[in-house]
């Protein structure tokens, strides 16, 4: 019995060797370290900013009646009056959030005023004997946008409702001293096409052109001896301007393997 048992733990011993000398060969595995994380800058959060450039308007004029106030007046088939252009630089500051999904896609809203002094004048072409004087001193707009970013640039366009105040006067030279002037806030609309660049997770620059329509209002002056007319007047403007953000808001976005 004793030499069966010794045989059977030999027998165990033989077979047992081989796999064991092979576990003892068999290097041990070696752990790759996981590549850093790659981040890529978020547009998603809200900034405060400033921005300068310049503006050109474009205003039609249409005479399209005439008064005296307390006695009524009569209005008639507008007359063309000429037009004239001006320019001006302009500054003003802005403010807005974006939201970034989907990979790249970023959409926004943002809200801008700015103070301008683009004043033109021309002479009537109509009678030749009076000059029509235009003064825009402000313009907003609240417009929303939609751009594609790549990592710390972003290019969008927008659109949205716009609004200034214009001063304007009327002087007929034929009559030394008799002067017509009003003044308004209109609406309007406007579309833009811009490029944006995070120089810092903090700070942005961009660079955008506008575009504004506020077609054509009823503008009524007043002069001397209570004196009105009503002038049909058709603006368009064009604002490229560049300025600076600052962002608050939003983390960095961690790249996926």
């Amino acid at each position: 019995m004793k030499k069966i048992l010794l045989a059977t733990v030999a027998l165990s011993a033989l077979v047992a060797a081989p796999a064991m000398a092979a576990d003892l060969a068999r290097p041990a595995p070696v752990y790759k370290a996981a590549p850093p994380p790659v981040y890529f800058y978020s547009w998603t959060g809200c900034y405060v900013g400033g921005f300068g450039g310049g503006m050109w308007v474009d205003k039609d004029y249409s005479l399209s009646g005439v008064g005296v106030v307390g006695f009524g007046g009569v209005n008639f088939n507008p007359v063309g009056f000429g037009g004239h252009n001006s320019s001006s630089g302009i500054g003003g500051i802005q403010a807005g959030c974006n939201y970034q999904f989907a990979g790249g896609w970023v959409v926004g809203i943002q809200g801008d005023y700015g103070w301008t002094d683009a004043k033109g004048s021309h002479v009537d072409p109509f009678f030749g004997v009076s000059t029509l004087s235009s003064n825009t001193k402000s313009l907003a707009s609240v417009t929303g946008r939609v751009g594609y970013a790549w990592d710390r640039f972003l290019g969008y366009v927008k659109g949205g409702g716009a609004w200034e105040r214009d001063d304007y006067s009327w002087f007929i030279t034929a009559f030394p001293g008799i002067a017509l002037n009003g003044s308004e806030t209109r609406g309007g609309w406007t579309v833009g096409v811009g490029g944006e660049y995070a120089f810092l997770d903090w700070l942005t620059g961009f660079v955008e052109y506008d575009y504004y329509d506020f077609g054509t209002r009823t503008v009524g002056l007043t002069g001397i001896g209570g004196l009105t007319a009503n002038f049909d007047i058709h603006e368009r403007k064009s604002v490229f301007k560049a300025g600076l953000n600052f962002k608050f808001g939003g983390a960095p976005v961690v790249a996926k393997y």
